[in-house]
C-alpha cells in the first residue's frame, strides 16, 4: 500500500525522494580523506607490526586503570631515563565542552612533546623500534604510545595541541576516527595517518573486537592556551 500524507509539502517532498534511494553501505569500510585527516606515503609491515605488538604485551601490560573506561596506553618513548609515567603523562593537556554552557575548558596539564625524545629500552629490539626511527627521520616525533580501545567505547569530543600520527594495528570497520565535522575508517593495513587533532575529534570503536593504534605526536610548536 502506497502512503499518502494528510499533509504534503516541502517536508513530506524531501522525505519521498530519499525513500526512492539506498544509503552507500560499502565504501564506509574504506578510508576516505578529508579536512584534517589523510594517508601519508610511508607504509609498515602489518603482520610485523602485530608481531611486535604480540612481543611488547609479553614484556608490559598496558598501563593504568583506564582499560575499564575503554582507554589504555603504553608508552613508546618517554624522557631520557624515565622510569615511572603518570597519568598526565599518558594523557595530557586537551579542551573540551563538557556540558550545555558550551565552554571550553583545559583538562590536565600540557605535557611537552619534544620532553619526549628517547625510545622505551623495555620494548628495544622490536619494531616498533624502526618504526619510531623512520617516523623521526622525517618528522619531530614527542610522545609516542600504544593506545588500546575497548568495544563499543568513544573518545571525549575535544582538541588537542598538536597533530598525530595513526598507525592502526588492529582495527575493525566500525572502529572510526572523526576530525571536525569529517569521519573515516583508517584500515589497520600499515598505512600512516595524519590527523589534526588540533581540531574538535574523537575516536570510537563501534566494532566487536579491540581497537589498538600506534599514536605519535607531532612535536612541532603547540597550541598554548
Amino acid at each position: 500500500m502506497t502512503y499518502q500524507p494528510e499533509v504534503q509539502d516541502a517536508d513530506t517532498d524531501f522525505i519521498a525522494s530519499q525513500m526512492k534511494r539506498q544509503p552507500d553501505s560499502a565504501s564506509v569500510a574504506g578510508f576516505v580523506p578529508g579536512p584534517g585527516i589523510a594517508r601519508l606515503e610511508l607504509k609498515f609491515d602489518i603482520q610485523l607490526l602485530r608481531e611486535a605488538l604480540e612481543e611488547c604485551l609479553r614484556r608490559e601490560a598496558f598501563m593504568g586503570d583506564m582499560q575499564g573506561q575503554g582507554f589504555a596506553a603504553l608508552p613508546l618513548t618517554q624522557r631520557p631515563g624515565q622510569t615511572e609515567w603518570t597519568a598526565n603523562d599518558l594523557s595530557g593537556r586537551y579542551w573540551l565542552r563538557g556540558d550545555d554552557r558550551y565552554v571550553e575548558e583545559p583538562r590536565e596539564y600540557l605535557v611537552p612533546e619534544v620532553d619526549f625524545s628517547e625510545f622505551n629500552p623495555k620494548f628495544v629490539g622490536t619494531y616498533f623500534e624502526q618504526v619510531h626511527a623512520e617516523l623521526c627521520r622525517r618528522f619531530p616525533i614527542g610522545r609516542t604510545r600504544i593506545l588500546s580501545k575497548g568495544l563499543y567505547n568513544c573518545n571525549s569530543w575535544h582538541r588537542d595541541p598538536e597533530p598525530r600520527l595513526h598507525i592502526p594495528i588492529v582495527s575493525n570497520p566500525g572502529s572510526l576516527f572523526i576530525v571536525n565535522h569529517h569521519v573515516t575508517h583508517l584500515p589497520a593495513d600499515g598505512s600512516v595517518y595524519f590527523t589534526d587533532t588540533r581540531g574538535y575529534h574523537t575516536a570510537l570503536n563501534g566494532g566487536e573486537t579491540q581497537r589498538v593504534h600506534i599514536v605519535a605526536a607531532l612535536a612541532y610548536e603547540q597550541v598554548q592556551e
